[in-house]
């Protein structure tokens, strides 16, 4: 295989893991990134069940170990603030054996120092066009010179340039919601908080804000239930128009985050949306990760998918019907992830006063359980069976 070249258009979470096992398999690998350098911005993300055995295997599991944002409470809080419930985050996020919860800046950065000395990245550039042929791939750049690859991966995302060249204009699956992460770098971190979220809903909306150290900027996310409407991507002032709308006088600290909007660095809005397709690949062109089968930030699961199917496409790509090989495997396991992200976007976002008390009910009560545990277990199932739903 030294003499196969491959191109990965992304360099998120599954363009660098995919590069790492090409590159041991001895491809030669191009990762092409629209960004100007590496992505350090991002909120927390879950790495669960078969992921981890990925990590393990990539001898990278104790790094992303020791980057754990070790949480340790989840506080559930009114209208002024006061406590509703205090739960371990552990307990009820569910985590068991080697799962773990990282910054995806710093699961980016553990993957990229794994792979920078064997791969080619080039950052500020990305893919204009795509020719597929019998020897090949001829793919042309904004900026940089035209090449010829023998195969092409697009791992770039929810809104994939690769998966438009090569399928068109492909309609999201929009779940009802919508959800903004920034950080208040302005803010002083007075929010009393060490490694704890807060949780804070009304009908229909959602506001989670945690803070690592008191000296550190807090983060923030605010998801909102509406359906789908027409914006800009490149309008980031129409965006935040869009939350202000959502959440202007929704009580606790809302109107302050709302106010400190502006001056965060890595303001994000997208849709909960869903991305399903029959197929991941044509011709010698394949998509990995969210452009594939994007779950939707409400399942937890985008980056654990992203590992995953990392591992699997770089054990095939290149092989006779190597991509039918990776669909193949990947289905059952993808396909249990969309199922889950259908159910969390519908709980994610409470829709009425009733149901939010019902939820602090229980979370109040929950912590003095006798089986709080088996509780906790029954209802996170699904997320548990899904994560292991593949063998690897």
């Amino acid at each position: 295989m030294t003499n196969s070249r491959v191109l990965i258009s992304g360099a998120g979470i599954g363009g660098p893991a995919l590069a790492f096992w090409l590159v041991k398999r001895g491809f030669q690998v191009t990762v092409v990134e629209r960004a100007a350098e590496l992505r350090a911005a991002g909120y927390k993300v879950d790495v669960r069940g078969a992921a981890t055995e990925v990590l393990r295997k990539m001898d990278l599991l104790a790094p992303a170990q020791a980057a754990d944002t070790g949480m340790r409470q989840i506080t559930y809080v009114k209208r002024d603030g006061g406590s509703i419930a205090e739960l371990p985050a552990d307990l009820l996020m569910g985590r068991r054996g080697d799962d773990l919860e990282i910054m995806r800046g710093d699961l980016t950065r553990i993957l990229y120092d794994a792979t920078a000395a064997q791969v080619e990245y080039v950052f500020g550039d990305s893919v204009t066009s795509l020719v597929d042929g019998p020897d090949g791939v001829d793919v042309t750049f904004e900026k940089g010179a035209p090449r010829r690859f023998d195969h092409v991966v697009g791992a770039d995302g929810l809104h994939s340039a690769t998966r438009r060249l090569v399928f068109g204009e492909v309609p999201l699956d929009h779940l009802g919601a919508y959800i903004s992460i920034f950080s208040l770098p302005e803010v002083p971190n007075d929010l009393g908080v060490v490694r704890e979220e807060l949780m804070y809903s009304r009908p229909g909306r959602l506001v989670f804000a945690y803070a690592m150290d008191p000296d550190q900027p807090a983060r923030v996310g605010m998801a909102y239930a509406s359906p789908e409407v027409a914006y800009d991507r490149r309008d980031t002032a129409a965006q935040k128009a869009m939350v202000r709308a959502a959440f202007a006088g929704q009580g606790w600290r809302v109107d302050e985050f709302l106010a400190a909007m502006d001056a965060a660095p890595d303001f994000y809005f997208d849709s909960m949306s869903q991305v399903q397709l029959p197929s991941w690949s044509s011709g010698r062109v394949a998509l990995l990760g969210d452009a594939a089968h994007c779950p939707s930030p409400a399942s937890g699961q985008g980056t654990s998918l992203a590992l995953v199917g990392a591992y699997v496409l770089g054990r095939h790509l290149g092989e006779p019907d190597g991509f039918a090989a990776y669909q193949d495997a990947m289905r059952p396991y993808v396909e249990k992830n969309l199922a889950f992200g259908r159910k969390m976007a519908k709980d994610m976002v409470p829709s009425s006063r009733l149901s939010i008390a019902f939820r602090n009910y229980g979370m109040r009560t929950l912590k003095f359980h006798p089986w709080k545990e088996q509780m906790i277990d029954r209802v996170l199932a699904p997320m548990h069976e899904a994560a292991n739903a593949i063998a690897v």
